[in-house]
């Protein structure tokens, strides 16, 4: 799917969600990458290979400082 150089990460790769996006569409919450993986807003992605991958939740509160 990607043409331009340099060519995005491939799907398998560990920042395949680096790659450019090529249909955004923020008032329904998500957006189309180069290399076929839909990204939703709450961190969620869904795969070209139809592999549901969850949304990435925080551990904790947020840190105060001292």
């Amino acid at each position: 799917m990607c043409t331009h150089q340099p060519a995005c990460p491939t799907v398998d790769s560990p920042d395949h969600d680096a790659a450019v996006i090529v249909a955004a569409h923020p008032e329904q919450g998500w957006n189309l990458l180069c290399n076929g993986t839909i990204v939703f807003d709450d961190t969620g992605e869904l795969l070209p290979d139809g592999r549901a991958v969850g949304p990435l939740r925080g551990v904790g509160g947020l840190a105060v400082a001292a």
